[in-house]
Parts: C-alpha cells; sequence; structure tokens
C-alpha cells in the first residue's frame, strides 16, 4: 500500500512539473514598434521572444536567433505590431449593454430614433422595458430634445428608456414616465433636470440626476447576467487591439462580478476598475483596500466621481453663462462639501481619485479640491486624475503638472462636438477647450481614452482624430483647431505607455520590454508608416494578452 502511494505521488508530481514547464514562442517576421526604457523614443523589431506571459527579448533584422527545440515559433508574415492598447476611460457594462440594447447611435432624427427602437422593440417581444442609446439631438435636422409623445404612438403599453450618447440626459416615454411616478410637479432633484414643455409637464427628458427618477425603477442586473454581458464586451474590446481598459465608475455589485470572472480566469483583457462614489456601500468597499489579482488582469485601486454633466447636453458646469442659452451655466452634480468628502475619503484610504469634470468650473473646483487634499494626505503619488479635462480656464492648465494630475482626455470627443461646441462656448473659451497641445506643452500627461459607449471604443478612431483632429470623412480640412494636435508619436504613448502610467502599471505593461507583459496586438496596417487619413480603417489581425491569443481575426 505504502508503494503505491509514492508510485502516485511520484506520477502526480512528474504530471505536475510538465504542466507548469514554461513555455517560449517566437514571433519573426514582423514590424515591430514599442517605446523605449526611457518612454521617450520608439524602437523597432522584427522579431519578439516570450516565455509565458513575460517578454524575453526583441530582436532586429539581422539578429541570429537560435530557436530552442520546444519553443513555438509564429511567423507573423510581416504585419505590424505594437503595444496592446490601452483605454484609460471606458464603461464596460455600459459598453456590453449597448450590444444588447437598441443602437441609435447613427439616427439622424427623433423619427429615425423612434423607428429603430421599434425595430429592436419587435426583435426582442419578451423583454419588459426597451432601453437604448446613442440619440443626439445636435445632429438631427431641429437640433430639440425629443419628446414622450413620439414614442408614446408605438409604445403606449410599454416603458421605454433611451440614453443620449453621451450618457448624461435619458429619454423616457409616459409609460416609464408613470411607472416612475413622474408628474407635472415633480421636482428634479440637485444636479439634475426635468426639460418641461410649454405647459410645464415632462417631456420625457431627464438630464443627469434626474436620470434616477426613471432608472431606479429598471429591473437590476444579476451578478450572473452582468458576467454574461462583461465577457461579451470584453472579447469585443480585444477585437479592437484593446488589452486593457480602465473601467471608470462600477458599483460594488459590478465589482464582485469582475472579482468572480478573474478568480474563474474568464477574463479575456485587463481592467482597472474605479469604484462610483457615491453608490451603495462605497465606504465599506473602500475600508476593504484595494487589490490586484495574482495575474494583474483585475486591479482596483481607483474611484470615478463625477463633478459636472456634458456638454451636449449643456449639463458641463461654466462658469459664465452657455453662449447659446443665456442665464443657464450647466449642472454641478454635488456641492463642494460633498465633493470635498468624496475626494478626501478616498485619499485617505489610499485610492487614485478620478473626477469626472468638463465645464471649467468644473475642472476649477476639482483642481481647487485636489490641491488641498494632496497636500492634506501627501498623496501626489498617487496619480490623481481629472475625467475628460475637457474646457479649461486657460490659466488652469499648468496646474496639471505641477499637481502631478493626469489629464484623462478622449479624443474622438473633440471630432463628434465640433459641431457645436464653439456654440456652446464661444470663441474665447474654445481656445481652453480639447487642449491637447497646450498641455502637453505645459507638460500635463495625457492618458487617452474613448469612453466607449459614448463614442466607438475602436482605439484607432482615437489615434486618428488626435493626430489629424478631423472625423473619419478627413473634415474639416487640415483639422478642427489643428494647433492643438498630437504627433503621432505622441498619439501612441498617450494610448500605451501614458495610459498604463495613469494606471500605475508602467512597469507593467504600455511597451514591449523583456520582463514586462506579453500584452500586444498584430495589425495590418503600419501605424506609423501609413498615410494620417488612413489610420482609423487599421485592421486588428490578432490581440494577445499574458502571452495568450484572445483574439484572430477571421482569415477571408
Amino acid at each position: 500500500m505504502k508503494i503505491i502511494k509514492q508510485l502516485n505521488l511520484g506520477t502526480s508530481l512528474l504530471l505536475l512539473s510538465w504542466c507548469v514547464q514554461a513555455q517560449t514562442t517566437l514571433i519573426n517576421n514582423i514590424k515591430g514598434y514599442t517605446l523605449d526604457a526611457s518612454g521617450q523614443h520608439l524602437a523597432q523589431f522584427s522579431a519578439l521572444q516570450f516565455t509565458d506571459d513575460k517578454i524575453d527579448k526583441l530582436y532586429q533584422s539581422d539578429d541570429n536567433i537560435a530557436t530552442g527545440k520546444d519553443w513555438q515559433v509564429i511567423d507573423g508574415k510581416g504585419a505590424t505590431m505594437l503595444p496592446g492598447l490601452i483605454d484609460a476611460h471606458g464603461h464596460v457594462l455600459s459598453f456590453g449593454q449597448s450590444l444588447m440594447t437598441a443602437d441609435l447611435v447613427n439616427s439622424r432624427s427623433e423619427q429615425a430614433a423612434v423607428k429603430s427602437t421599434l425595430v429592436f422593440a419587435k426583435a426582442n417581444p419578451t423583454l419588459a422595458w426597451i432601453t437604448g442609446r446613442g440619440w443626439n439631438q445636435v445632429q438631427w435636422p431641429n437640433k430639440q430634445f425629443p419628446s414622450a409623445q413620439s414614442l408614446d404612438k408605438y409604445f403606449p403599453d410599454k416603458p421605454v428608456w433611451l440614453r443620449r450618447v453621451d450618457g448624461h440626459a435619458g429619454w423616457a416615454n409616459s409609460k416609464a414616465m408613470q411607472l416612475a411616478g413622474i408628474t407635472s410637479s415633480t421636482k428634479a432633484p440637485e444636479g439634475g433636470d426635468i426639460i418641461r414643455d410649454a405647459n410645464g409637464k415632462p417631456s420625457g427628458i431627464f438630464v443627469d440626476n434626474a436620470m434616477a427618477l426613471i432608472e431606479q425603477k429598471i429591473p437590476p442586473l444579476s451578478i450572473k447576467q452582468q458576467k454574461t454581458i462583461l465577457v461579451k464586451a470584453m472579447k469585443a474590446l480585444a477585437s479592437m487591439g484593446l488589452t486593457s481598459v480602465h473601467d471608470a465608475g462600477i458599483d460594488s455589485q459590478n465589482l464582485a462580478a469582475f472579482q468572480q470572472l478573474s478568480n474563474e480566469q474568464q477574463m479575456p483583457i485587463r481592467i482597472n476598475a474605479m469604484l462610483y462614489l457615491p453608490s451603495e456601500g462605497w465606504q465599506q468597499t473602500l475600508a476593504q483596500g484595494s487589490f490586484h489579482s495574482p495575474d494583474s488582469m483585475l486591479n482596483f485601486n481607483s474611484v470615478k466621481i463625477q463633478a459636472d454633466g456634458a456638454l451636449g447636453s449643456r449639463g458641463a458646469a461654466l462658469i459664465e453663462d452657455y453662449s447659446d442659452h443665456p442665464g443657464h451655466k450647466g449642472l454641478l452634480l454635488h456641492d463642494k462639501k460633498s465633493l470635498n468628502q468624496y475626494v478626501n475619503f478616498a485619499m485617505a484610504k489610499g485610492f487614485q481619485v478620478n473626477t469626472h469634470a468638463i465645464g471649467d468650473n468644473a475642472n476649477k473646483i476639482v483642481l481647487d479640491l485636489y490641491q488641498d487634499a494632496i497636500k492634506k494626505h501627501d498623496s501626489k503619488a498617487l496619480r490623481h486624475r481629472v475625467e475628460h479635462a475637457q474646457v479649461l480656464r486657460i490659466e488652469d492648465i499648468p496646474r496639471f503638472h505641477q499637481l502631478g494630475v493626469i489629464a484623462s482626455m478622449q479624443a474622438t470627443h473633440a471630432t463628434s462636438d465640433k459641431n457645436m461646441a464653439e456654440n456652446r462656448l464661444g470663441s474665447e473659451r474654445i481656445l481652453g477647450a480639447y487642449a491637447w497641445r497646450k498641455l502637453l506643452d505645459a507638460n500635463a500627461i495625457i492618458a487617452a481614452g474613448s469612453d466607449f459607449p459614448v463614442e466607438s471604443p475602436n482605439p484607432f478612431f482615437g489615434l486618428h482624430a488626435s493626430m489629424t483632429r478631423q472625423d473619419k470623412n478627413n473634415q474639416p480640412d487640415n483639422g478642427w483647431y489643428p494647433a492643438e494636435k498630437m504627433t503621432r508619436l505622441e498619439a501612441f504613448k498617450s494610448f500605451t505607455l501614458d495610459a498604463a502610467y495613469a494606471g500605475h502599471q508602467e512597469q507593467l505593461i504600455g511597451s514591449l520590454l523583456p520582463g514586462k507583459k506579453a500584452d500586444f496586438i498584430l495589425l495590418r496596417d503600419n501605424y506609423f508608416t501609413s498615410e494620417a487619413e488612413h489610420i482609423w480603417q487599421n485592421i486588428v489581425l490578432s490581440t494577445w494578452v499574458n502571452g495568450q491569443k484572445v483574439y484572430q481575426a477571421i482569415s477571408k
């Protein structure tokens, strides 16, 4: 009996040794690009060697490569290799839901949005609520907010809730308002607005904090449902060349869903989670401290706070009136006392604080609060961030570098907003808006993202917009306020090493150097030699995370 036990133990150890035997892979015949060890200069290579999840070596075209007998050798077939791209500001669950709800992004009129919603509803007859996202009244001929009446014609008995493209306003039908108990006497909460018709009756449009009046009536997703949606979203993001995403504002249940996926090794890309403040149980969650999964696929060391709304829905908080809406300055979503409480509580617990600020008033308030709180908690090393940093007073721009605060910005916001931004801001304030060059020249770090599903998560759309200040039709000629363009290398860095820095991961990912994680993508077109106007059209051939292929394009 003892002999049998010893044999079984020996066999088990042999099998264990075989299972954990390191796998070395070489991908050759590639056009590889990465930032060098200084993080300032571009390095090129023709082959990449990695073992399991770590990079071993980069090779030049004239290097003699002595491959091991057990190596896996892959012919890159001349494809371009870049470090995995990082989106520093997206919303993974919302993006996943957008793949499973009415898509209104390309609706060119209120009637077209209603028609798209109706098509979706007919294809999904079992849904208790019809939800959707993506409408943008600025792109419609009359540029006016839609109304419940246009939905009521087709949805008299089923509640409908459609979020605006920026997520800062929602459009409800009368059934949804009825279920929420909305009447003419309903008052908007602080930091929100209920748009009313000429008779004072709610029109169906709810802005910022007022959206909760409707959304609290929508049945919440279970953790099981969230996990299914999150995996679907992460796989779609991987197909676009994203190997890491900073999820900008989740609640504790969403965090628990990610933790379960991480424990089950079901996460195709890396997630840096930001807990939304305030959300249910946020103080208890922060009191438990930050955590990092052993494989660094899931990290939680930051929070997301929202100071104001969005420019398109005139919710961004401005110092002076909107140029196209006299008497209106936008919305602060929290009073200064509450905002100060959230910032200081998070910093005291050792969390990086990332605050959404779009209007110049919101940005000034956030920088002022940061300045005091960073000094109080000696927390400059935590690399606090302003999410969007969209409309800045010129005199506030140098404060980012002075305070060590990162500007987490989304280039496609500029190319999407260019048709309305100057109307909202006027010819003077626009000079501090989407001001990438002014920030870079003031030594600020810009971490790039998309704010998906507000914009497409495709990072090549952002790279194109960063370099050209143009939309996908390459308009306007020479770009919108072209003096604010980034160089090709700066745009690349904002989606790689600087985005990794914004997540405290620059020693792990963001460039392809020995000892770092094998997160990379193979591309059809060469980002560094393609014409700038075609950058957005690049195709991802494969995506690798932790040395594992998580996406492969289907050959045609």
